[in-house]
């Protein structure tokens, strides 16, 4: 059922609609929306640069769902339970999975509320773990199909990768599709890790104290671009400790670094001081992208920069109010998918958009 009502609510947008391009943005070109209302992000793109995962929040289910959809905008579906919260979906450079976060083997209802008494904070949510499902169990039928043929299909099965009774999310995949990274703090402090695709052969990549996380693996499988809080004070290290005791974070102050896959040769590239995450690598793995509030006093303005991996010729690329977030390269390096708030019909509603590269 829950197959029919996403349906329901997806048949009544289009696929996409042109935006008009900013003058101030020069590398973006033929902007197209993908999605329209509610919370919509973190979209990746397979391989092939032909579909996209994202996640949404939609009022008929009780948190955030993974759905994908083709590269135009057309055949979005369903990919999640319809059940708890779900975060941070990829697929396999061969396409035949998906792999997400869920909470809906725990917790069925949405994730409880923030308490922001202490500042602005993320939840580390324990109740995730790693799921992946097979694509071609996901409901053929697109949006605006009567229910029959998602009826009588079989129950996609879910299958549970990583439970650690612990975080365990932003997972990425190396598109040689010998290993995957994700995060997690079931061995008391937030760090990156590596394992095979079947969660095995696990080695942890980051040791220093405080938030390592958001891992995304270069299109060549050789570097992890990811963010990294760094602490320099006791008083900054006591405080991020009691925090996630509580599965609470303060993410205000994170700087991107790269290293290699194999976690060697860690290098901070970034030294904004300020809230700066969601980074990927150019395919030529010279340049990484990136989503960061540098040059707002009230940290409220967050736009897309890129920057050379050793920390030189820091540019901005986005260039409207509100947010930009969570770019990525398509894999030819000629396409760029992005959130943004722009063109939203209340305030806040956040989409998913693809623009033409321009070098």
């Amino acid at each position: 059922m829950l197959a029919v009502l996403s349906a329901v609510m997806l048949s009544q947008t289009p696929d996409s609609l042109p935006i008009a391009s900013n003058p101030g943005e020069k590398h973006l070109a033929n902007i197209r929306q993908l999605t329209f209302g509610g919370q919509n992000a973190e979209a990746y793109w397979n391989a092939e640069g032909t579909k996209l995962t994202y996640q949404t929040r939609q009022p008929q289910f009780p948190d955030e769902q993974i759905f994908e959809m083709n590269a135009d905008g057309s055949n979005k579906r369903l990919v999640s339970t319809g059940l708890g919260r779900t975060t941070c979906s990829y697929y396999t450079p061969d396409g035949k999975w998906i792999y997400f976060s869920s909470t809906h083997a725990i917790n069925p209802g949405p994730q409880k509320p923030l308490d922001f008494s202490k500042g602005y904070v993320w939840m580390v949510n324990p109740e995730f773990s790693l799921y992946r499902i097979k694509t071609e169990s996901l409901p053929i039928e697109p949006a605006g199909m009567s229910g029959t043929a998602a009826e009588l299909r079989p129950a996609p099965k879910f299958e549970r990768v990583i439970n650690k009774k612990s975080y365990v999310a932003e997972t990425t995949i190396a598109p040689n599709g010998k290993f995957m990274v994700w995060t997690s703090d079931y061995q008391g402090d937030l760090d990156i890790y590596r394992s095979d695709l079947k969660g095995r052969h696990t080695k942890r990549l980051t040791h220093l104290v405080g938030y390592d996380g958001g891992p995304f693996v270069s299109w060549d499988s050789s570097k992890v671009v990811y963010r990294r809080d760094t602490l320099q004070t006791d008083a900054e290290v006591k405080d991020y400790q009691d925090l996630l005791k509580e599965h609470l974070i303060r993410p205000n102050k994170l700087e991107i670094w790269i290293m290699d896959a194999d976690g060697r040769n860690m290098q901070q590239v970034t030294n904004l001081r300020c809230a700066s995450f969601a980074p990927f690598l150019s395919p030529d793995n010279q340049h990484v992208i990136f989503s960061s509030n540098n040059g707002d006093p009230k940290g409220r303005e967050f736009d897309i920069y890129m920057i050379n991996v050793d920390g030189s010729g820091l540019e901005k690329i986005t260039d409207t109010p509100e947010f930009d977030g969570f770019p990525m390269f398509s894999r030819d390096g000629k396409k760029l998918v992005f959130c943004s708030n722009r063109n939203g019909k209340v305030p806040h509603e956040t989409n998913v958009f693809v623009a033409d590269w321009i070098p």
